[in-house]
């Protein structure tokens, strides 16, 4: 899956999901640039790693909840790098575990900020530079969902569900927007994954206590998730699009 010298925007990069996509695609070839919003020492780390195993990669800071954060990121990508091939929608955010009618207005905006308005504004401007309409050499996006798209998580974070739906909906309506443009999108539907997103929610023992309800009896990895991230940027996928790809362990 060569992508020698083209460039790959991963948000959310430096933990996680994110960060495994963008070691996966450094030693892929991609030039990554490593989105941040907080943890800059994570994504110097990661940019680090990579550079010490001969890839190409730079952090750039910006909380895709603010719409000038996002713009600012995109143009940093334009200076470093000139030219963007794949967008990797990862960043994300999770709540603590509440019923519906517990959450507060505060919490609702919030998640839809971040997990759905931010990746609408993010394959924005990746469409802007993409697409042949726009005068692009095209490109390929993958958001990335959540089983929770489907299965709802009642008792949970039925928000967060919700949020993930909508990234569903949105991925099979821009892929059909841009299918003639040069430019494919698709999504993965991670299932339980052990990264740090249950501590971040406040259940840092989740995948323990969802293990023997899985399928196959064990969590997924990040790097597992990154394979299949990898797969739908690679030309190996040159006839998928407006896929969702479930990588849940059969949950």
């Amino acid at each position: 899956m060569s992508a020698a010298k083209k460039v790959l925007l991963v948000t959310g990069g430096s933990r996680g999901i994110g960060a495994a996509v963008c070691r996966l695609g450094a030693a892929a070839g991609y030039r990554i640039a490593v989105n941040y919003a907080a943890n800059e020492a994570a994504a110097k780390a990661l940019v680090a790693e990579i550079e010490a195993a001969g890839g190409e990669a730079f952090a750039v800071n910006g909380d895709v909840g603010v719409e000038a954060d996002i713009v600012a990121m995109f143009e940093a990508v334009d200076r470093d790098y000139g030219r963007l091939d794949a967008l990797v929608n990862n960043a994300g955010v999770v709540d603590v575990k509440a019923r519906v009618d517990e959450m507060s207005l505060a919490r609702l905006e919030r998640m839809m900020r971040i997990n759905v308005v931010g990746s609408f504004l993010c394959a924005r401007e990746a469409v802007r530079r993409m697409s042949s309409k726009n005068g692009g050499q095209g490109g390929a996006i993958v958001n990335i969902s959540s089983a929770a798209s489907i299965h709802g998580s009642p008792g949970e974070y039925v928000d967060y569900a919700a949020s993930k739906a909508a990234i569903d909906t949105f991925t099979l309506g821009l892929a059909r927007e841009v299918a003639t443009e040069g430019v494919r999108v698709n999504a993965i539907r991670p299932g339980i994954i052990d990264t740090e997103i249950h501590a971040s929610g406040g259940q840092p023992d989740r995948v323990e206590r969802f293990r023997d309800m899985l399928p196959m009896k064990r969590a997924g990895t990040a790097d597992e998730v990154a394979h299949a991230v990898l797969y739908l940027l690679s030309d190996e996928a040159s006839y998928t699009t407006g896929a969702i790809l479930n990588v849940s362990g059969g949950r």
